[in-house]
């Protein structure tokens, strides 16, 4: 297998974590996206959205989503189970990895392509150029606001976000909360729940990956 990433990325950094969890080492190619390598003819024909994470089998088969390489890792190497051992732990993180995907990082990920002065003219990942809109940005931080109180109540019932194992929504909303700091967001004052599970998971050491 052949992984092509960008080290500083968020989301091929949550495949790095799920892989080191699982003690799989994967053959990586760094792909410079600051000198937009991934607009290259050769990235294209690996990825034509032009983003990273992009997972190269044996046999020369492209897996382009985190969700997607992840659950490819998780059948070649069972363990440890971090997608779910039974059909309900499953179907939890699978849901709360969605949930932290589409309500925190996108919020996160608005707040930041369409405030960023190196970003202009590239508000959305991809090879399609869209210009920043501000009032996004705004409304990105309200959002990704909501969404930590909404963490904060699901850890205030739960060790994990999806429960009582750790697993792919872990990794998943580590990342939002360090990704967040790119846009000056941190966990809310009071969060003790949010704060404990946030403390917890980046001592593991696949959070350095």
């Amino acid at each position: 297998m052949k992984f092509y990433d960008c080290k500083t990325a968020p989301s091929p950094r949550r495949v790095r974590i799920f892989a080191a969890e699982k003690g799989i080492e994967l053959d990586t190619v760094q792909v410079d996206l600051a000198s937009g390598e991934q607009f290259g003819d050769a990235f294209r024909a690996l990825n034509p959205d032009c983003v990273v994470p992009v997972l190269q089998l044996d046999d020369g088969a492209l897996i382009t989503e985190v969700l997607a390489i992840c659950q490819y890792l998780e059948e070649i190497q069972p363990q440890p189970v971090l997608i779910g051992a039974t059909a309900e732990e499953r179907a939890r993180s699978v849901m709360w990895a969605t949930k932290v995907e589409h309500q925190g990082l996108a919020a996160a990920r608005d707040a930041f392509r369409n405030s960023a002065k190196g970003l202009k003219g590239h508000a959305l990942t991809g090879p399609t150029d869209y210009e920043q809109i501000p009032e996004l940005a705004e409304r990105g931080r309200k959002q990704l606001a909501v969404f930590f109180d909404r963490l904060e109540q699901q850890l205030s019932e739960n060790e994990f976000v999806a429960g009582s194992f750790y697993s792919i929504a872990d990794i998943t909303a580590m990342v939002l909360v360090d990704f967040s700091a790119w846009i000056k967001v941190a966990i809310p004052d009071g969060a003790e729940h949010l704060g404990r599970w946030y403390k917890a998971v980046s001592a593991r050491p696949s959070a350095t990956a």
